[in-house]
């Protein structure tokens, strides 16, 4: 099969370099990935809260990805990154389990969901602004409790519906909406209570 160059696969979408992935070109593979890891990575790193395990389950995932993608497994639907972030949140509640503890969705100092939310022709006000709202946000995120926690980083940061969320995370997608819900009403009061302005 003729290579498609580098520049020409990057305006390709995820099911285009899938099938040519699945012909043969191996870059086709490394463009999806790194299309897509920062965003995988971060919302594993989320959940465990360690480096080094986050990288080794980010491997596992793709490990597993390869290989569902080679015996004709993978379902597309369009949705390749929603499909990767149900096997690494999978991945990372089995972990848990194997651990016996529940995995406890709280952004850290290092990093957080807000890191990946990326708006272009910033002037430097603009930026420091922009990153100070993100750590008050980031804050009171992290005053939620758990599940309501857990919902807004799916939602806000996996970009998943609350279908999927309801899908993933076991409940019914009333109990999902339910802890979104909550999870903006608690905001809000945080807000006026701590009287934070969100520019």
């Amino acid at each position: 099969m003729q290579v498609t160059p580098l520049s020409d696969q990057l305006q390709l979408t995820d099911h285009d370099l899938i099938n040519r992935y699945l012909e043969g070109d191996e870059q086709s593979f490394e463009v999806l990935l790194s299309r897509h890891q920062q965003k995988i990575y971060t919302s594993i790193y989320l959940f465990v809260k360690d480096q080094s395990l986050a990288e080794d389950i980010f491997q596992e995932v793709f490990i597993k990805v390869i290989d569902t993608l080679r015996r004709g497994k993978y379902n597309h639907e369009g949705k390749f990154l929603q499909w990767a972030m149900r096997i690494s949140y999978n991945m990372c509640v089995d972990h848990f389990r194997r651990a016996k503890r529940r995995p406890q969705v709280t952004p850290t100092e290092t990093f957080d969901i807000f890191d990946v939310l990326q708006i272009s022709d910033e002037n430097a006000e603009q930026t420091i602004i922009r990153s100070q709202t993100h750590d008050k946000i980031r804050k009171l995120v992290d005053m939620l409790p758990d599940e309501q926690r857990e919902v807004v980083i799916l939602r806000h940061y996996a970009d998943m519906s609350f279908k999927e969320i309801a899908k993933l995370t076991r409940v019914s997608i009333n109990t999902a909406l339910g802890r979104m819900r909550y999870a903006l009403i608690n905001i809000r009061r945080l807000v006026e209570e701590k009287d934070i302005i969100l520019q």
